[in-house]
């Protein structure tokens, strides 16, 4: 299957008062074409941070220490800050998680679409504004000759968001990038925006990379999966595999604390303790503290991403899918039983 988008052993830190902080470290996937990516994990594993490295909009401390971003053969972390502007935004686009803090508000959201039109197209004000409003309809926004003089507080969070999807489409991108897309709306809204990504996905045959901590979200509209843990994928397959197989206990737990309807289930399992701090990593492991089968290995020495399955397509960072794995074959995780091979 063809990549449009490689990303190899990335590294990003930021600098603090504290020290240097490792926020992704090594982290590696591929976005097929007209495929969509999901990547999962708890708040601080670094999920944000991995996309905003690709488009490189990292904070004045923060640095991308080593790696590589390969869209379409070309190193992006090589690229001219004017090289880049052309590709970001035109090639790649994103959405991000609150659509206020996004949009100007001193701006009418027709000024703002047509801005990128006029930067990317070279179109003058009158054409790029036309095209903001088929922009607005494209993304079921009713009545867009007059939603694109309005300014962002006049729309409902849900318009916003539609917004945002049209600024983010309008140069015609092959990968969006749409972090945590529906945070802030409420279930019946986020069922729209969903659809409506999926739709245009199908209808424009873009990339998508779908950041969500909601595993319900990535059933729903994911390809492929990468789960991440404290600034690493400890996890990658297809989704379909993901959810009928989760080989990493932290993928097995996070699954397990979500409610079910197709068995009985009296109360959730929660995962035990919380995600390290940046500061202060564990040794081995980086799960390894909040695993119930963690062994001294694990605290000791930290795991490699191997390559399992029938074509190596599924990544496993976990001492007990290993030869090295020192702990029984048959562990109890969050109440499963869980033949292991070591």
């Amino acid at each position: 299957m063809e990549s449009i988008l490689v990303v190899n052993n990335l590294q990003t830190s930021f600098g603090t008062d504290a020290g240097e902080v490792r926020a992704v470290d090594g982290v590696s996937f591929t976005v097929p074409k007209g495929k969509t990516i999901g990547i999962v994990g708890e708040s601080g594993s670094g999920k944000s941070i991995t996309s905003l490295s690709i488009l490189r909009l990292l904070a004045s401390n923060g640095k991308t220490k080593g790696g590589e971003v390969l869209f379409k053969g070309k190193d992006l972390l090589k690229l001219s800050e004017k090289e880049m502007r052309e590709i970001r935004g035109n090639q790649i686009s994103m959405i991000f998680q609150e659509p206020m803090t996004s949009l100007n508000p001193v701006y009418t959201v027709g000024q703002q679409i047509s801005e990128t039109i006029k930067i990317h197209k070279k179109l003058g004000n009158k054409e790029a504004m036309t095209q903001s409003v088929e922009m607005l309809k494209l993304v079921g926004i009713p009545s867009p000759e007059k939603r694109v003089k309005q300014y962002p507080h006049e729309l409902s969070g849900g318009m916003r968001q539609r917004v945002m999807i049209a600024m983010a489409l309008a140069c015609d991108p092959e990968i969006l990038i749409a972090d945590e897309p529906t945070t802030a709306l409420d279930v019946t809204i986020q069922a729209q925006i969903l659809e409506l990504i999926k739709d245009l996905q199908n209808r424009l045959g873009m990339s998508v990379i779908m950041i969500t901590h909601d595993l319900g979200v990535v059933a729903e509209t994911c390809d492929y999966v990468a789960v991440m843990y404290a600034g690493q994928v400890v996890e990658y397959s297809d989704v379909r595999t993901l959810f009928k197989n989760p080989k990493h206990p932290y993928t097995l737990g996070l699954l397990n604390s979500l409610p079910r309807h197709d068995v009985d289930q009296e109360k959730l399992i929660p995962i035990k303790g919380m995600v390290p701090s940046p500061h202060e990593m564990p040794v081995g492991c980086r799960f390894a503290p909040r695993c119930p089968a963690a062994t001294e290995l694990c605290h000791k020495k930290q795991p490699e991403l191997l390559s399992t399955g029938a074509d190596n397509s599924e990544q496993i960072r976990c001492w007990m899918y290993s030869e090295e794995w020192d702990g029984e074959s048959e562990v109890t995780l969050y109440g499963e039983k869980r033949t292991v091979k070591g």
